[in-house]
């Protein structure tokens, strides 16, 4: 028998929802609410596996309507957000970085090799520095750097790239990127990310119908996909396991996956799986054949493609049985449907391979667990 999914109901809108990263024991999620007119709220929502419930504790967020939210793959207890609010007659924009402190006094990043503490130990969230730059106005996100003890960050926004050191506060270096136009008007990025792999020397950028993926020691394009997208460019991630695959998704109802030595077209392409926009697209960080998406059709697919997968064939006993070996079939694994509204969010679990939760607009936060025939089928 398959687990029911576990429903979690915010009053406000939102749309930012990421794991608790560096958190490797208990499978916990941050989420944060964007309402124009209440104030809004950072929610660290905690899955219990074995009774199959959740755990919540809210805090406030009170500087704003959250557009991007991040926790660090360091600290359990570091996490982002980029936010917007309406003072005055006037929209301001800002980036923070926030920390969760618990009741016990003697709780901080140096004794969090063993984190455990519950949610409901939590009594608030401090704000450590506001990450801002001279040449920036309105920064868009920010991305962790995915390296152990690293302490600079990636923040975009203006059409530009700064790292930010967290530790002096000051912005280490950044460059312009040039964005194309179309029709006159300057394209906006979409997003971005680390590269996990090349020890995260290599940034990559989301902008129209393009990404670009920038070498930080030469300030060059290490890569480039162009026109990969009949519309916009929604979302990309790296496969964890294959250092030049990456999945994309966008406007135009695809998800796509690519190798960058051959960027002139992708190695496959999920068609029908949406019907509507398409936000969010994950790759399992354990078991990369396992692959989520998300759109504005209200739906959530998660697909196996094993066939490009870095076990293309199983878990092989006997190598040395080439003639015996065969490809593993893609397929489609579910499809969920228990949003309403668009799902803006994906997200696998940190710590557990087969959770993973999604978020609607409407402030709906709805955790699954891979069917228990495709775990078995993986792993044995």
């Amino acid at each position: 028998e398959e687990d029911a999914p576990l429903i979690y109901g915010l009053e406000l809108p939102a749309r930012c929802l990421c794991p608790q990263t560096a958190e490797s024991n208990v499978t916990r999620f941050i989420v944060g609410t964007q309402s124009l007119k209440q104030e809004n709220q950072i929610h660290l929502v905690e899955f219990d596996d074995e009774n199959n419930q959740l755990e919540k504790t809210v805090f406030a967020h009170v500087d704003g309507e959250i557009w991007h939210l991040l926790s660090s793959y360091n600290d359990p207890l570091l996490f982002s957000t980029c936010y917007s609010s309406y003072k005055d007659g006037k929209l301001g924009t800002g980036c923070k970085i926030y920390k969760f402190v618990s009741d016990s006094e003697n709780q901080g990043p140096a004794d969090t090799g063993d984190f455990d503490t519950g949610v409901g130990n939590f009594e608030s969230i401090d704000e450590v520095c506001t990450v801002s730059s001279s040449e920036i106005n309105h920064i868009s996100s920010l991305q962790w750097k995915p390296i152990e003890d690293d302490n600079q960050v990636m923040v975009l926004g203006d059409g530009k790239l700064h790292l930010f050191d967290l530790v002096e506060e000051k912005t280490e270096s950044s460059f312009s990127f040039q964005l194309p136009e179309k029709k006159g008007h300057p394209l906006v990025a979409t997003c971005g990310k680390w590269n996990p792999h090349h020890t995260a020397k290599q940034f990559a950028v989301a902008s129209g119908q393009n990404i670009t993926s920038f070498d930080m020691r030469s300030k060059s394009p290490a890569f480039q996909l162009e026109n990969c997208h009949g519309q916009l460019v929604r979302d990309l991630d790296f496969n964890p396991n294959k250092q030049y695959h990456v999945v994309t998704c966008g406007d135009d109802c695809l998800v796509k996956f690519w190798d960058t030595r051959e960027p002139k077209a992708p190695i496959s392409v999920l068609e029908s799986d949406h019907s509507h926009w398409v936000w969010g697209v994950r790759f399992n960080p354990f078991h990369d054949q396992l692959v989520l998406s998300c759109g504005s059709d209200s739906r959530v697919v998660l697909n196996n493609k094993a066939s490009i997968s870095s076990e293309p064939f199983g878990h092989m006993v006997d190598e040395e049985d080439d003639d015996q070996k065969e490809k593993k079939s893609d397929q489609l694994i579910a499809v969920y449907e228990e949003h309403e509204d668009s799902v803006y969010a994906v997200e696998w679990s940190a710590a557990d391979p087969w959770s993973f939760a999604s978020l609607s607009y409407d402030g709906r936060i709805v955790i699954n667990k891979v069917p228990k025939t495709v775990k078995f089928d993986i792993l044995l």
